[in-house]
């Protein structure tokens, strides 16, 4: 009978601790990787990718080894993520923030630069938002992965929120007409905080809260 080589069963090995590292990570850090909307999500899918791709082929790197790196790995992605959901900070290093745009019908040019948002592109981002006259849109929103979200005149804005993950939407809550002192009232009121607060909406006057502990 012949024996299967060793390579073969190493190889064998680390594809299956490749696909563990993967479904924890799925089940660990949620499903963001499964239909990426930040840029940790899709960070984690490239060099989850590349270290299973250029690992696995590699004999001088042991299961054990690989196991490492993996779960360093892991650990690495959940601690960002973690930072990220807490820490507004590194939210905004490692995600970056909405950036508004166009306001009014005016583009923001400068921020369109910064961005790195040709002519080209933006018109075809409003054109898919269903967007055909930029004078009526009231308000144009580049995402952190890259889509733009289009508010045109006459729409409800009180149908957004001002409150998500803990952080205010300065914008949202300037629509509203209230401001900071009026939303910390109703966040006592409600029993809670900013930062214990998943999401806050505006409507018909009154402030509807879902916090993290509910």
């Amino acid at each position: 009978m012949t024996m299967v080589p060793y390579d073969f069963w190493a190889l064998a090995l680390k594809l299956a601790l490749g696909f563990i590292c993967l479904v924890l990570q799925i089940n660990l850090s949620g499903k963001g990787m499964l239909a990426p909307n930040s840029a940790i999500d899709q960070l984690q899918n490239y060099v989850l990718g590349g270290i299973v791709g250029g690992m696995i082929y590699n004999s001088a790197i042991t299961p054990i080894q690989f196991l490492i790196v993996l779960l360093l790995w892991t650990l690495i992605v959940l601690g960002a993520k973690f930072g990220s959901n807490h820490v507004r900070l590194v939210k905004h290093v490692i995600d970056g923030e909405p950036t508004e745009v166009l306001r009014d019908g005016r583009l923001d040019v400068a921020q369109l630069a910064r961005l790195g948002v040709s002519a080209h592109d933006l018109a075809l981002k409003l054109r898919n938002s269903g967007a055909t006259d930029m004078a009526k849109v009231r308000r144009a929103v580049l995402e952190q992965n890259g889509q733009l979200t289009v508010t045109m005149e006459g729409d409800d804005l009180t149908q957004f929120p001002i409150i998500l993950d803990g952080q205010i939407d300065e914008y949202a809550l300037e629509l509203t007409g209230k401001n900071q002192e009026w939303l910390d009232d109703q966040l006592g009121r409600a029993g809670t905080t900013l930062r214990q607060v998943y999401m806050a909406r505006y409507v018909n006057g009154q402030l509807h809260v879902s916090a993290f502990t509910d």
